[in-house]
């Protein structure tokens, strides 16, 4: 669990459980996919990790667990971290309009990342 952490951590790329898989077999080449999945699992829930369940992509695993946001390409698939601060306000403003109690929210922007969007335009 130790090892996977550590690469969750390391990894800015917000890597799938198949790729932390490849990450990890270097280092525990005996590790199985399910040991993977199983302690992604257990990390999530722990809080160690975030869990990403991003429209039209894989689950993504991000080893930064303060509340942020996300740019995914949707061209190749690619997750960055949005570098905005997360609009607190907002939950607070829904709370008063419907009187729900608000846990959270996950907000994903969308576009193409710049090596898609320089393809995009030789193409053209």
């Amino acid at each position: 669990r130790a090892v996977i952490l550590e690469d969750v951590r390391n990894s800015h790329a917000h890597p799938s459980a198949d790729e932390l898989y490849q990450m990890v077999r270097k280092k525990l080449p005996r590790i199985s996919l399910g040991t993977i999945y199983r302690n992604l699992e257990i990390l999530s829930e722990l809080g160690e990790i975030q869990k990403l369940e991003l429209s039209g992509s894989l689950k993504r695993y991000d080893g930064h667990t303060q509340r942020h946001y996300h740019i995914r390409c949707v061209a190749c698939g690619a997750v960055i971290d949005a570098p905005i601060a997360p609009f607190g306000k907002l939950e607070e403003e829904l709370y008063h309009a419907t009187v729900f109690e608000i846990l959270g929210h996950n907000l994903e922007f969308t576009g193409l990342c710049p090596a898609c969007s320089r393809a995009r335009e030789k193409a053209s």
